[in-house]
């Protein structure tokens, strides 16, 4: 029996199996040490209950099992994933949008990004919200990291990607986005930084990566 038969062997028919009922399988950990290192160090879900729906997240919240055998309950915000992109144009220089953001009721600095659509790859969605929200349609894309914005309490993850060789166009922005697009050489991204202007997670790895490469 391999680590995948017996994972399904654990949870068929979607009942839910505790730690304490593994530990009486008696599984040897000398033939299943990764799966049961992977079982031990993780959390077991014994309820879930979604309290709210929403158009871009949902929040849930699940009842674990600890590896002590204690329980706890998770918040958990789901979110359907994002992409965001690191352009640089013909002059090297890195393009940033500037929008005021109510969750932290700031004007900040942001890379160009949004949410994934339904059935939409995260190459797709850079694409398209590249030429939303700067009007820059890009020749060259190239995925650099993929990364969770906050996994303590959210699943989203977001994908950033390099775009360049880009060819000015219409910007489209929707209809509740009053976006300002700027342009900085490195040296003004560099103070940005320095200066504590820039405070955005996704656009600070983007810089810095774009900084020392």
């Amino acid at each position: 029996m391999n680590c995948t038969l017996l994972f399904i062997c654990l949870t068929k028919g979607n009942n839910i199996i505790t730690i304490k009922q593994i530990n009486k399988l008696h599984i040897k950990k000398t033939i299943y040490n990764v799966f049961w290192e992977e079982i031990l160090n993780s959390e077991i879900t014994v309820k879930s209950e979604k309290i709210f729906e929403g158009k871009i997240l949902n929040l849930r919240i699940d009842t674990v099992e600890l590896e002590n055998q204690k329980y706890a309950k998770r918040e958990i915000v789901e979110h359907k994933g994002a992409s965001a992109i690191l352009a640089i144009n013909d002059n090297d220089e890195i393009v940033l949008v500037k929008q005021y953001r109510k969750a932290v009721e700031e004007c900040l600095y942001e890379l160009p990004a949004g949410l994934l659509n339904v059935a939409e790859e995260p190459v797709e969605c850079a694409l398209r919200e590249l030429k939303e929200e700067t009007g820059y349609e890009a020749e060259e894309i190239i995925k650099i990291f993929e990364f969770y914005s906050s996994p303590g309490f959210s699943n989203e993850k977001i994908t950033l990607f390099k775009a360049t060789n880009l060819k000015q166009g219409q910007t489209k922005f929707d209809e509740d986005e009053f976006i300002e697009i700027s342009h900085f050489k490195k040296e003004e991204a560099r103070k940005l930084l320095e200066t504590g202007r820039i405070t955005d997670s996704k656009t600070l790895i983007g810089l810095l990566y774009w900084l020392n490469n």
